[in-house]
């Protein structure tokens, strides 16, 4: 936990905070266990202010990434800066940092209160100013009537938000999020995910957010960066990532593609490489169908369809192609009754905008 101060107050410790410095920069950050390289050179920028998201699988390197960060691990090579600072070498104490964990780290025996206040206690600010702070940052994570409870008396998204209060009570220039929502069930997520977003824009704090999980890093953030392999394979706005994927795995990884290459790709793209095409950008059409033709800018293959998978609001369906061993998934909304055309075995046509075909870097 970094020195509890008063964010308006500058400390031999924390940087005061300009608009020009970034958040969080980092260059040619290399960490190694032994033999294994954790996070291979990696570079980046999160700007002041930022909802930040690392998204990767397990073993990708991001919460190694986060931990470095915080100065729980120094790197085996590279520089670390922090709202402008130099902070490679400084032990996580020293730096303008807190972090959240799935866990939460709440202390059973306190109050709510007690728990948000608890650095301010520890830093010796008197009572009635700590507690004044502490109601505060309740209120900003709307639990200001919940001080007196005890944490085992709070729900799972609860006591997250007494978690955030917690370690937003001193005005830190970046809180870290290590999978703080991992632990609750979908529909608790979901509101957490967007008590996160209300919370950043009215703290106007730098979030920067470890994630497993595409849904939730799509939807938060406003960058993210894709590791694969201990390196950073992409950084950019959601949106940018999803439809430009920069490589086949953050293609594959952020949300579900149709992956083709070589022979593939020259017959249904017209054109030699690597593309991606996106489910839901595909129509399906009974050949003789009044939707069956393509389009002026249009593309369309021939096949049948093999498989139909329920999936909520859509429909999956997975169609072979006809003359080769490739096949495709489409997605249509789930609305009413499917027409003949959309059934096991049914010839189909699929359909799509020729620049829904995104070409993959090799």
């Amino acid at each position: 936990m970094a020195e509890a101060a008063r964010p308006d107050v500058r400390t031999d410790d924390r940087p005061v905070r300009t608009a020009a410095a970034p958040a969080v920069r980092l260059t040619a950050v290399r960490k190694e266990f032994g033999s294994v390289c954790a996070v291979d050179h990696a570079e980046l920028t999160i700007h002041q202010g930022e909802f930040f998201s690392l998204l990767g699988p397990s073993g990708s390197g991001k919460t190694t990434l986060l931990r470095l960060i915080a100065g729980f691990e120094r790197p085996t090579s590279g520089r670390i800066e922090l709202a402008g600072r130099e902070v490679t070498a400084l032990p996580a104490a020293r730096r303008d940092v807190h972090t959240v964990f799935q866990d939460y780290a709440l202390f059973p025996h306190m109050t709510v209160e007690q728990n948000v206040a608890y650095a301010l206690t520890v830093a010796g600010v008197r009572k009635s100013e700590r507690l004044a702070r502490a109601r505060e940052a309740l209120r900003t994570v709307r639990l200001d009537d919940h001080g007196p409870r005890r944490p085992a008396e709070l729900s799972g998204g609860q006591r997250q938000r007494v978690a955030l209060a917690r370690a937003l009570i001193d005005g830190p220039g970046l809180l870290l999020l290590d999978e703080p929502l991992g632990a609750l069930d979908l529909q608790l997520r979901q509101e957490m995910q967007r008590e996160l977003v209300r919370i950043q824009r009215a703290t106007g704090v730098t979030f920067l957010l470890v994630t497993h999980d595409q849904e939730e890093a799509l939807t938060l953030s406003d960058r993210l960066a894709v590791l694969d392999r201990g390196r950073i394979a992409q950084t950019g706005p959601p949106l940018e990532i999803y439809e430009r994927p920069a490589t086949a795995f953050v293609a594959g990884f952020v949300g579900t593609t149709n992956l083709l290459s070589g022979p593939a790709a020259v017959r249904v793209v017209g054109a030699p490489g690597t593309f991606s095409i996106r489910p839901e950008r595909i129509r399906i059409a009974a050949p003789d169908g009044p939707d069956g033709t393509p389009g002026p800018g249009e593309r369309s293959v021939p096949g049948h369809i093999t498989e139909i998978v329920h999936a909520g609001a859509h429909l999956r369906c997975v169609v072979h192609l006809d003359g080769g061993d490739d096949q495709l998934t489409a997605l249509r909304l789930n609305s009413g009754p499917l027409p003949p055309a959309v059934r096991p075995g049914a010839a189909v046509h699929l359909i799509w905008r020729a620049e829904d075909a995104s070409a993959v870097p090799g």
